[in-house]
């Protein structure tokens, strides 16, 4: 469970100081899912870093499990990240010169696993969002959709218990978005993730049974029906 207390991120632009949380009050359960939509500038992608402990607060403790990702050390943090969270972005973020499976197995290399088991799991990965048949192919021969699959296969290929996305179809066309959707949709209730999930798109938020709307970095809460 994520319980995140008074967290304010405040960065310098010139001589001002811009709050991009303001003393964000939040909890999601085990195996929750929320949406996290809101103006440009908001404070949307900040909060999800703060979730992944890709950035620290300058106020407040987020706290996932019990450990405060707030305050532990820069080694502790990266195993929690290796071990318990997922990420899928905008952009894919996969590398170039590596095949589907090559680059699926890339988030396996942390954890220490033998050679043979991460071929094998990464190939389950692979398989789990319908590219077993791809996974010889490079980035460059896959199509939008197909490389975000792959880069859904590298966010759970390492069992997590969380899986935080950033605008994941914010480079896909309509029919593309739908089907990535139904995908990453039917992950979370198979492997009862904690699924957070930025986006712009309206359309995406009602799906979720919860939205949390920041503006001006606060948070509101609402439960969709």
């Amino acid at each position: 469970m994520y319980q995140l207390t008074g967290v304010t991120k405040n960065y310098r632009r010139g001589k001002d100081t811009v709050a991009a949380l303001a003393g964000v009050d939040l909890t999601i359960e085990d195996g929750g899912r929320l949406v996290i939509q809101g103006p440009t500038g908001g404070g949307k992608s900040t909060l999800l870093q703060m979730l992944g402990g890709l950035d620290r607060p300058t106020a407040g403790s987020v706290v996932l499990d019990g450990q405060d990702l707030a305050t532990l050390s820069e080694a502790r943090l990266t195993t929690v990240r290796a071990q318990n969270i997922g990420f899928v972005f905008q952009s894919f973020n996969l590398i170039p010169t590596l095949t589907a499976q090559e680059n699926v197995e890339t988030a396996l290399v942390p954890l220490g696993l033998k050679a043979k088991d991460r071929r094998e799991r990464a190939a389950e990965a692979l398989d789990s969002v319908g590219l077993a048949e791809r996974a010889g192919h490079l980035p460059g021969e896959l199509s939008g959709g197909q490389q975000q699959r792959v880069a859904i296969a590298r966010a759970l290929v390492k069992k997590p218990k969380v899986l935080l996305a950033d605008e994941p179809t914010g480079n896909l066309d309509e029919s593309t978005r739908d089907e990535v959707m139904d995908l990453l949709e039917g992950l979370w209730k198979e492997h009862g993730l904690t699924f957070v999930m930025v986006t712009h798109d309206s359309a995406l938020a009602k799906r979720a049974p919860r939205l949390a709307t920041i503006r001006r970095g606060r948070v509101t809460v609402t439960e969709n029906i």
